[in-house]
């Protein structure tokens, strides 16, 4: 028995457990906030000038949500610690690694198939989540809390939806055994999505717009004011290929006009 536990603390002591499910959790963690606080603090600003630019004209939920929010990202950070840790005997034989760091396009490669592979998983797992009755009901609801959302709001989940929608994040990495650095870019990345998916705001110059595939904000603040539609994390083309659209998305779009978008 002690050599057991010798062993098992063994596992611990291995640099790569700080290194890979500790670190990424804090780097998950961090990116979200660094990006989600500001502008989460614009939503309840709501200054005139960024008005027009507001993709549902009505009050922000900012005041109400605040301090649940930080208080729900502490608890579920601290259960998928708990889980990590427990699952740190299993994680440590994947081939995620710290040696030798990979070429550029080596990185591009991979994070793009993290990207698509991500989204083409959450995608089922959010549309599941809205036809199983239990899951909406008991788990999923609580994300739905929030109908005009702020950036903050984008981990606002029940501790199991947490844990799963952060589970199928590092479920490429695993596939592919990727490097520790490329894990983690793209772990900002998708945290810095999920920030820019609740932003509340359509601001032709926000840089991720020029994204391929992706429509900043828009997108997803439409599934939280129709509720059902609209399922993928952010390459929506995946409701054009399962006929999930929400059609006052399509008809914003298509109304789309700068320096206003025309609501439908």
């Amino acid at each position: 028995m002690k050599e057991y536990f010798e062993a098992m603390l063994g596992f611990y002591e291995d640099p790569m457990f700080f290194q890979f499910p500790v670190m990424t959790l804090i780097l998950s963690v961090g990116a979200f906030l660094v990006v989600a606080l500001p502008w989460t603090l614009l939503a309840a600003i709501d200054p005139v000038w960024a008005k027009p630019y507001k993709i549902q004209q009505k009050p922000f939920q900012v005041r109400e949500y605040f301090f649940p929010n930080l208080a729900r990202i502490t608890i579920n950070s601290c259960v998928m610690l708990v889980i990590l840790v427990l699952a740190w005997p299993l994680l440590r034989l994947s081939s995620i690694h710290a040696g030798e760091i990979p070429p550029w396009y080596v990185w591009v490669l991979q994070i793009i198939f993290f990207l698509l592979l991500d989204d083409f998983l959450y995608y089922l797992m959010h549309r599941w989540m809205h036809e199983n009755k239990w899951m909406l009901r008991n788990v999923h609801s609580v994300h739905h809390r929030i109908r005009n959302t702020s950036a903050l709001d984008g981990n606002y989940f029940h501790w199991l939806e947490f844990v799963l929608t952060a589970s199928l994040a590092i479920v490429g990495p695993l596939l592919v055994g990727c490097h520790l650095y490329v894990l983690y870019v793209w772990i900002i990345i998708r945290n810095i999505e999920a920030a820019d998916g609740h932003a509340g705001y359509d601001f032709p110059w926000n840089p991720l717009r020029f994204l391929p595939l992706y429509d900043g904000p828009v997108y997803h603040d439409f599934h939280h004011a129709r509720f059902k539609g609209n399922y993928a994390g952010a390459l929506h083309y995946l409701d054009r290929y399962f006929d999930t659209y929400i059609k006052e998305y399509l008809r914003y779009r298509k109304n789309h006009v700068y320096p206003r978008r025309q609501q439908p």
